[in-house]
């Protein structure tokens, strides 16, 4: 691989790909104002590092709700892989197990959940969900997951309805090509056979209640993706969800959300360390790993960069994104003056005096 960092690659990503499925990827809601703010939060936030601390190492090792990961970074979840390179999700499974890291599925992955299951040969798999109004249909593909050895539901809770994009609205990109669809929306038919895929359905109705539901539908561990207001943290708390992650659909819901990055302290205020957290937005380097966990997280994800490492070399391409992050992770914490997670904390953040005068205007 010839790209120096994660922005290099995109730009192969982008020579490599079709206009329409580059937008797809790369695109955001509206005027995509979250979409710029997730990566520029990152930047406007400085690090101080500790220095003659013979921390050593850096030890990256985490476990999350049980999962045990070499560093703290999973791969988000992101649909259509098989857009980005015919090896599609398989691919990106086989380089998350070996780089050991949690991979989250997307529902609306071009692979079915059992084929990313068999290519990920035993790497943590994680699952995300859209609660379908269709509770029947619901709970089968629930036992399709726990079936195949997914360790986690991981539920979209920032999709009562269907952002607006207005890249694909102008590139008439609103169905997948002929020959690929979302095979976990295959019901189950004759002999074992799968049907035609059902579109994924928002309900406007959503509620806590479905959460309660779940809870008693399934004994895997639940996380709530979409979660950026304390107070439905705390009831988060409240209703038994496992973990949380921090985002807001990588700016393809609402736009004008702040970048997730702003939105993290008061979310892990409210948690007081009860629960895991999760981030992801514009995690882009190994210094906005260490930003994140500075400010409470306990592990990033990411999606779009997979993406461009799939697009540009298949699975050679994810590999050497997780390597690249790993490497700058390192790099950063042992600069940083950090052996581990728990020596970050928010005593390495500087906010410059420019900054300030803008939260406090």
């Amino acid at each position: 691989m010839k790209a120096l960092s994660l922005r290099e690659l995109e730009a192969e990503a982008r020579r490599r790909l079709e206009p329409g499925a580059y937008d797809l990827f790369a695109g955001g809601a509206d005027d995509e104002v979250t979409l710029r703010a997730n990566e520029s939060a990152f930047a406007r936030l400085g690090l101080v590092p500790r220095v003659l601390r013979g921390r050593g190492k850096p030890r990256l090792e985490t476990t999350l709700l049980g999962c045990r990961a070499s560093m703290p970074i999973v791969i988000a979840p992101t649909a259509f892989h098989r857009l980005a390179h015919p090896d599609g999700e398989r691919a990106t499974a086989r380089a998350a197990a070996a780089a050991g890291a949690i991979m989250i599925v997307s529902m609306a992955s071009t692979t079915a959940i059992e084929e990313i299951a068999e290519a990920s040969a035993g790497g943590p798999l994680w699952f995300q969900l859209y609660l379908q109004p269709d509770l029947g249909f619901t709970q089968a593909l629930i036992r399709r997951v726990e079936a195949a050895g997914c360790k986690a539901l991981v539920v979209t809770v920032d999709s009562p309805v269907f952002g607006r994009r207005e890249r694909d609205l102008r590139n008439g990109f609103t169905d997948l090509p002929s020959g690929l669809c979302c095979e976990n929306m295959r019901p189950a038919g004759p002999g074992g056979t799968r049907g035609p895929a059902r579109p994924i359905a928002f309900s406007e109705a959503l509620s806590w209640e479905d959460i309660d539901w779940l809870r008693k539908t399934t004994s895997l561990p639940l996380v709530l993706k979409g979660v950026v207001h304390p107070a439905d943290a705390k009831m988060a708390l409240e209703r038994g969800v496992d973990a949380l992650l921090v985002s807001n659909h990588g700016g393809r819901q609402l736009d004008t959300i702040p970048a997730t990055l702003e939105l993290l302290p008061p979310v892990a205020e409210a948690l007081g360390g009860r629960l895991p957290l999760l981030l992801d937005g514009g995690i882009r380097r190994g210094t906005d790993i260490v930003k994140a966990l500075s400010l409470g997280a306990n592990a990033v994800a990411i999606g779009r960069p997979v993406l461009w490492g799939l697009a540009a070399e298949g699975e050679a391409g994810v590999a050497h994104v997780l390597e690249t992050l790993r490497s700058e992770l390192e790099r950063a914490m042992a600069l940083c003056g950090c052996g581990s997670a728990s020596d970050v904390g928010p005593e390495l953040l500087h906010v410059s005096r420019w900054e300030k005068q803008c939260q406090t205007s």
